[in-house]
């Protein structure tokens, strides 16, 4: 039985050099994304902004020649890096199983001797558990499962086209299991819906249960113009009238706070001190890139 392929599209290029503020965002260096569009329908992804240009962001397309293109990339590339994957379209889609694109990119990511920085809600990351322990012998790795919701039928309901966070959870232990660095993007939180002591809470443990390294958070969701309108009406289809409450505490706002902000972001750093995650980004980057700490310089010398 054949399997329906996404449509190609045209690359000149798959790897970009990220922004010199972007090695903020886990110390990647460099930004690659193999496919176009996502088909997760996740109802606050930032990635639907018209800033973007992407049409008919819910099609995922795969770039036409992207293994090829990235190998000639990585060939030239004089300085070694962190290779950021999965920023504006989770490159665990279902259409990988077949595609294999990423699978084949990690490959040579390997072979060039490149570091990984992966975000995913996707566990099908599994699959490729044995060349992030690869890679991660010479180079830095680090993996993100993406929740935003501790329970599933939450998490079904705000992003319905991708696994569970019960499925992440366990993707996430296997991967750490295999001795690689994984921890949680808790983010967003969105306000009336995810932003509540209780999910803070749950989110953290399940990740310590799991053998997370850290959870990384934000407390509000950001909209901007094309994604705010679709955002509104997917509340507006869950819970009517929410979107009402949205506009008038928000109104334009990029960045939509929650309330409980303040509190979120307390109760988050008393658990994770309590269950020893790490939690600034900080700290973060110098883990899974073993950079020594300050601490740890001043007992060097």
């Amino acid at each position: 039985m054949s399997v329906l392929l996404p449509e190609e599209i045209p690359a000149k290029s798959i790897l970009q050099r990220a922004a010199p503020k972007n090695y903020g965002w886990f110390g990647i260096d460099y930004n690659m994304n193999l496919y176009k569009g996502c088909c997760h329908g996740c109802i606050y992804c930032d990635s639907r902004s018209s800033c973007y240009r992407i049409e008919d962001f819910d099609q995922v397309r795969r770039k036409a020649e992207a293994l090829k293109i990235l190998e000639m990339e990585l060939k030239s590339k004089r300085k070694k890096g962190v290779i950021g994957i999965g920023a504006m379209s989770d490159t665990y889609n279902p259409f990988e199983k077949e595609c294999c694109l990423t699978m084949g990119a990690l490959k040579l990511i390997r072979d060039y001797g490149f570091g990984v920085s992966l975000d995913t809600k996707s566990s099908l990351a599994v699959r490729d558990q044995e060349l992030f322990a690869r890679i991660g012998r010479e180079q830095p790795v680090i993996v993100k499962f993406t929740i935003t919701a501790a329970d599933d039928a939450t998490a079904a309901e705000i992003e319905p086209g991708v696994c569970v966070s019960s499925s992440r959870f366990a993707a996430m232990e296997q991967l750490s299991r295999a001795g690689i660095f994984t921890g949680v993007l808790m983010t967003p939180l969105l306000p009336f819906l995810t932003d509540t002591p209780e999910n803070v809470k749950n989110i953290v443990r399940l990740a310590a249960e799991h053998q997370a390294r850290f959870v990384y958070g934000m407390f509000g969701v950001t909209l901007r113009e094309n994604q705010r309108e679709y955002y509104f009406r997917q509340l507006d289809r869950l819970h009517p009238g929410l979107s009402h409450r949205y506009r008038q505490i928000y109104a334009d706002q990029y960045l939509c706070e929650s309330q409980n902000s303040k509190t979120l972001a307390r109760i988050f750093t008393q658990e994770c001190e309590k269950y020893g995650l790490l939690y600034r980004m900080k700290d973060i980057i110098e883990a899974y890139r073993n950079i020594p700490s300050y601490d740890q310089m001043k007992l060097m010398f």
